[in-house]
């Protein structure tokens, strides 16, 4: 009986299921496999996969696990189905071209990942938020502070460090104060995901659009009312609850150490030339960011050339006396290393993102999101899907709905792709496990910020999140 659940049980099996007409003849273009024995087994891989992922908190599993495992399995499917019809090369140059669209975001994500690592380990971001706790500020200016900044620092940078950055803010000024955090940490996630949703660089959902060609750059900056709506309207309603009063001011100083301004304005211009190489050459925006990451190895080489002159730093495990143990010796503090910011990207999130990609690419090779796109784009029509894009962001990462969504590839106005991507960016807030920010303070301010401290005030949040169609469609009516 163990015998028919083996890899060569499973394909025979599989190989027997009818499959629809359209799969008749081989070499007749792409098959609809939704209705096949592979269909069933890809989506069932995928739904348990993301079931592990929604449970990263409590099993501590990364979620990029399942979902890479998952993607594997789901083109196996496609192969053998398409393999089974005498077809060796749809399935191939279809896996190729998710790679493609794969890479070029990958390269780009790790290039302004070792920006912002740089930027933090030269202690930019540690010298502002000295600067804040230093203030004596009361509780309810920093709760509007940390909101306005994560606001307009999340256009930039993303969202996750702009929010874990805002939130070591309150809670080093919030000390004993677990409402006022909580609260604050509400405001700085839904703010940090409306800011996001306004810019390329924002979020990964708003930068795949941008590659995609969907919507220029200056496009985006037509959603700037409607994302600031978005948080002001929850903002507005919870700084009523936020706790009066003033806490004594933290003597804490961070310099910024040597050429961190530089790197600042390096990252400025590697943006600059992203966007001129995408806009004015048509070339792919991961080339500027590639060539400003290779600057900044440039200005790399002089920062640890000025350490290792000046910084007291040690070179060799020969200017030590350890005996044997010489060769085992890691200094404490070492010089600047660039490839150390690059360990340290988000590596989880971008194989998060491989799995992802693969999955809803293979999942599209079946056959599925053209019955989706048909679901929801003709029958509940654009605005309709568009909002409830945004609500399934709140529940799934909108890293795969976004990506669905572009690889459906709906017939929808210059506002409607507007729309959705502002629905998926700020859809997130609803939920504390709707976004990379609400799940990363939830572990920074653990106990304090929790799931159902947010979902308190999902109503306040929820308000914003239709303010902002509202006003949408009310300043961008032309575009619709």
């Amino acid at each position: 009986m163990n015998r028919l659940f083996s890899p060569l049980g499973l394909w025979l099996a599989l190989s027997a299921l009818p499959l629809p007409a359209l799969a008749a003849e081989s070499g007749t273009g792409p098959l609809d496999l939704t209705g096949s024995g592979f269909g069933v087994v890809a989506i069932i891989a995928f739904i348990v996969a993301y079931i592990v992922v929604i449970g990263e908190e409590f099993l501590h599993l990364r979620k990029s696990k399942p979902v890479v495992i998952a993607a594997g399995v789901i083109w196996a499917l496609v192969g053998v189905a398409y393999a089974v019809h005498g077809d060796d090369h749809t399935a191939a140059e279809a896996v190729r071209h998710n790679l493609q669209e794969y890479a070029e975001l990958f390269l780009f994500l790790l290039a302004a990942m070792t920006y912002i690592n740089t930027l933090e380990e030269r202690q930019l971001f540690n010298a502002l938020r000295a600067w804040l706790v230093s203030r004596g500020f009361s509780l309810v200016t920093v709760f509007w502070i940390t909101g306005l900044l994560a606001f307009f620092i999340s256009p930039i940078a993303d969202n996750l460090t702009t929010a874990l950055l805002m939130a070591a803010v309150v809670t080093a000024v919030g000390i004993g104060q677990n409402r006022f955090v909580a609260l604050a940490c509400i405001n700085i996630v839904v703010a940090a995901n409306a800011g996001g949703a306004f810019s390329p660089f924002g979020d990964i959902t708003t930068l795949m659009v941008w590659q995609k060609g969907v919507i220029k750059f200056h496009e985006f900056f037509d959603l700037f009312l409607p994302s600031l709506v978005n948080w002001l309207i929850p903002a507005l309603l919870m700084s009523f609850a936020v706790p009066k009063g003033k806490p004594a001011a933290m003597e804490e100083q961070v310099e910024v150490k040597f050429g961190g301004y530089v790197v600042t304005a390096l990252f400025i211009g590697t943006i600059a030339m992203a966007v001129a190489m995408h806009n004015y050459l048509h070339l792919p925006p991961v080339l500027g960011m590639m060539t400003g990451l290779g600057l900044l190895k440039i200005y790399g080489y002089v920062i640890r050339r000025h350490e290792l002159k000046g910084g007291g730093y040690v070179v060799g495990p020969e200017q030590f006396d350890c005996g044997d143990l010489t060769p085992y010796f890691k200094p404490r503090h070492k010089p600047f290393d660039i490839f150390i910011s690059m360990k340290r990207a988000e590596w989880d999130t971008l194989m998060f993102f491989y799995g992802v990609v693969l999955c809803v690419g293979g999942l599209g090779t079946i056959g599925y999101l053209a019955h989706a796109s048909h679901w929801m784009y003709q029958g509940l029509g654009a605005t309709g899907a568009n909002v409830l894009v945004g609500l399934l962001s709140a529940i799934v990462d909108n890293i795969p709905v976004m990506f669905a969504v572009l690889t459906m590839d709906p017939s929808m106005s210059h506002g409607q792709w507007l729309l959705v991507t502002m629905t998926a960016g700020v859809g997130g807030s609803l939920l504390s496990i709707g976004s990379a920010a609400g799940v990363g303070l939830m572990g920074q301010a653990r106990g304090v910020y929790t799931f159902f401290s947010h979902l308190k005030w999902s109503w306040a949040i929820a308000l914003g999140y239709a303010g902002s169609i509202w006003v949408h469609f009310l300043v961008n009516k032309a575009l619709l």
